[in-house]
């Protein structure tokens, strides 16, 4: 039984979901290779889904292949509006604030939010029983870092709703990626 009066920090969410990449990463055998990709080009997306619910993320991790252009479908199948947002630990923590300042009083939907300067990510918000389609390209260096898929309507982030991106080649392959520590929040 969960205690609901206890909600993880931003931190922590972001430090729990670097640690169980890192965990899978350092596994003997190293991390399962995924099956072949073939890379989404901007004539030929490649079709991503992810499907959103109170607290959580299906599927558990988003295999993303640096480069390439990919049509992201956000299907909630939650009560509530929800987002994902794509982006590095900064970006998430960026989203976070931002939404933070806007928002009346948690739980609450935030849907009109700009960018954070230097966001290279994707946002997208879905209302209860929707499905959001955007055609987005990931960065080429974007496995220089930690990215993360995560939901910021308030509230929603500090109770999990955190899934970690793994860069995948081609092949299936994880590529390597250089963890940059857990950002903290401003004040903390």
């Amino acid at each position: 039984m969960h205690d609901r009066r206890r909600i993880p920090t931003i931190a922590s969410a972001i430090g729990v979901a670097s640690l169980a990449a890192l965990a899978v990463a350092a596994c003997d055998a190293g991390p399962a290779a995924t099956p072949p990709i073939t890379p989404g080009t901007g004539a030929v997306p490649r079709e991503v889904n992810v499907i959103a619910r109170e607290y959580a993320f299906v599927p558990s991790t988003i295999d993303l292949v640096p480069g390439e252009t990919v049509e992201l479908h956000v299907v909630n199948g939650g009560l509530e509006t929800h987002e994902a947002v794509v982006g590095d630990g900064a970006s998430q923590l960026a989203w976070e604030s931002a939404e933070a300042a806007v928002a009346e009083h948690p739980p609450g939907p935030t849907p009109l939010v700009a960018e954070p300067p230097g966001f290279d990510g994707v946002r997208v918000v879905v209302g209860s029983g929707a499905r959001a389609d955007t055609v987005w390209t990931v960065p080429p260096d974007a496995a220089t870092s930690a990215w993360f898929v995560g939901c910021h309507i308030p509230g929603h982030f500090g109770r999990g709703m955190v899934v970690p991106v793994r860069f995948v080649a081609a092949d299936g392959r994880p590529l390597p990626t250089v963890a940059a520590p857990s950002p903290q929040p401003s004040g903390s």
